[in-house]
């Protein structure tokens, strides 16, 4: 009788082919967003809530080298004025309820970034979601109604999780992967500041790193040694990264 010879590279990988099978069940992919400085122009809201109230930000690039308490009352130079202007709980409240209106109603996401979320929303087998600190009254309103101005369904996301402010976004992303079931090495995370990059390194996922938020080129790779590597200084570079990354309207 003839039988059917299976060659040895093949025969050596079917115990390994059923190991995996047996580890994950499901082939699919995952990308994480950070909402805020990543996909949302935070920066441009922050200064028009200030500007709203008698205040000055300061301008993006000394923005991006601040430790984050500054980042909300401004430089050095803006900060005396500032402190006045956010002493007392009523006036908080009331910027707070001024970012959150700039937020719903005017703030932009970067460009490219709608057609790219669209684009991975409409692509078979990818899982997409949003982990956020946002600080609005109601975040996940608030991003509801940023995005569908944007013309994205919240609801066509796989998921929008808050983490609140100073929480780290290990366990997000990594409750994320579990929920369906994702090997680690399938899974990305998209973010601006290095805490992102090191929860998405503790959550044994890749990470993809923009340098046009909350924290600059130099202070993400000099301070913080993030790969440079990982990277994209624009939002193009990142849609292209991504894109790339994911095999996504690649050339045949």
């Amino acid at each position: 009788m003839f039988g059917v010879t299976i060659p040895m590279k093949q025969r050596l990988l079917l115990p390994l082919k059923s190991t995996l099978n047996s580890m994950y069940s499901t082939s699919e992919r995952l990308i994480i967003f950070d909402a805020d400085g990543t996909i949302i122009d935070a920066y441009s809201a922050i200064d028009q809530t200030f500007s709203k109230h008698g205040m000055e930000l300061g301008d993006l690039e000394r923005f991006q080298k601040r430790h984050n308490l500054f980042k909300y009352l401004g430089g050095l130079k803006e900060f005396p004025f500032n402190l006045k202007k956010q002493l007392g709980k009523q006036s908080r409240d009331r910027l707070l309820a001024t970012l959150t209106d700039v937020y719903r109603d005017d703030a932009k996401l970067y460009p490219g970034i709608a057609d790219l979320i669209r684009t991975l929303i409409a692509a078979p087998a990818i899982r997409v979601g949003i982990v956020t600190r946002n600080i609005t009254n109601e975040p996940e309103l608030t991003i509801r109604k940023l995005l569908a101005r944007h013309d994205i369904d919240i609801d066509a996301l796989d998921f929008m999780d808050h983490v609140p402010l100073g929480q780290d976004k290990t366990a997000a992303f990594r409750a994320a992967r579990k929920r369906f079931d994702i090997n680690p090495a399938r899974s990305f995370a998209c973010g601006d500041e290095h805490k992102d990059f090191a929860a998405a390194m503790r959550a044994g996922m890749h990470s993809f790193m923009v340098s046009y938020g909350f924290e600059d080129y130099t202070r993400l790779t000099k301070k913080f040694e993030v790969p440079e590597d990982v990277i994209s200084r624009t939002p193009e570079e990142l849609c292209a990264r991504v894109l790339h990354a994911l095999d996504i309207g690649k050339s045949e």
